[in-house]
């Protein structure tokens, strides 16, 4: 332990999200999308992303403004084995280590005595309440895999069996609702929860009175960054949810341009086969001595067509006869 702790204030070792790169991406494959519905679909995930960036915004100056010495670590993402884990912030603190889970929700949330979630906001008019996926039960999974991450890198058996207990004494889950909007109603949630989930202005003031109530031993500045590069280096932004998401569009977006390039493909060739045929009929006339190009009879103003003499001395013999006979006698020997 340091004896005179040097103060090194909030200090980010990732603060940019795969949210940024992802919208930007969307927005070049919009312009690609060759389907109302599938442009639609670009643009929700699109909204999605935003709304949910702008939320994490605020927990990012909300932090920033705190004073605090913490390592912070934004959108990162982690694997171990068949588990993976998609966290917002990650908060390297003197005393414990934080994982946030923000929730930039529209409308209010209530948490009832059996702790379900619910929300209530209003749509066209109408009020709607409904039942939403507990943020807690979703950050317990970050948790878990974070656990899993920290205790694989440990050496022994013993050793991994004896950071079971420090993990869980010295880690703490805290959902943020960072829209400023929403109303928060816990009065019937059970204790446990009530403790877990605040609003985004009431972050910097939790994560003090945990760390002052904290009866863990204080983390040096080293071992404070050397936690925080650990997840840096063990994070997957290649993997993440952002990731899995754009590589889905992107394959619908190929899948309609191959479409329409095998459409297209297959009219053209049908016009040059058509083409073809023409050309083809064109030039057997030609070796007949017929000529392709329309006639007017100069007399009355009818089409001429081709005929051939049945009698007389240019029996067998081509020539254009106006197409008003028997009004019209003019013909034009070829």
């Amino acid at each position: 332990m340091e004896l005179f702790q040097k103060k090194i204030g909030p200090v980010f070792l990732k603060e940019n999200s795969d949210a940024s790169a992802f919208i930007e991406k969307m927005n070049e494959l919009q312009n690609k999308a060759t389907t109302p519905e599938l442009k639609k679909e670009i643009e929700k995930q699109i909204k999605l992303a935003s709304y949910g960036s702008v939320g994490e915004q605020n927990i990012a100056y909300e932090l920033k403004n705190s004073g605090m010495d913490m390592y912070i670590l934004h959108d990162i993402y982690l694997e171990y084995e068949d588990l993976s884990a998609q966290i917002d912030y990650i908060i390297i603190t003197r005393k414990k280590v934080f994982i946030i889970e923000c929730k930039n929700l529209i409308g209010n949330i209530e948490i009832d005595s059996q702790g379900n979630f619910i929300r209530t906001y209003e749509m066209f008019g109408k009020k709607i309440k409904e039942g939403i996926y507990s943020p807690v039960t979703q950050n317990q999974r970050h948790l878990n895999v974070l656990k899993a991450c920290r205790k694989a890198a440990k050496g022994n058996f013993i050793t991994k069996a004896a950071y079971e207990h420090f993990f869980d004494e010295g880690h703490k889950s805290l959902i943020v609702l960072a829209n400023p909007k929403t109303y928060f109603n816990y009065k019937y949630a059970p204790k446990e929860l009530r403790d877990k989930v605040i609003k985004a202005d009431q972050l910097v003031a939790t994560i003090k009175k945990i760390n002052d109530t904290s009866k863990e031993s204080t983390y040096t500045e080293k071992e404070m960054r050397e936690l925080a590069e650990f997840y840096l280096n063990a994070n997957k932004s290649e993997r993440s949810d952002y990731s899995k998401k754009y590589e889905n569009m992107l394959k619908q977006v190929l899948e309609e341009s191959k479409k329409i390039t095998a459409a297209g493909e297959n009219f053209v060739k049908k016009e040059q086969q058509a083409y073809s045929a023409r050309k083809q009929e064109m030039s057997e006339k030609e070796c007949n001595g017929v000529d392709e190009i329309e006639k007017y009879c100069p007399k009355c103003g009818s089409k001429l067509v081709l005929r051939k003499a049945t009698k007389g001395s240019n029996a067998g013999r081509n020539f254009y006869g106006c197409s008003a006979f028997p009004k019209c006698r003019y013909i034009e020997n070829i």
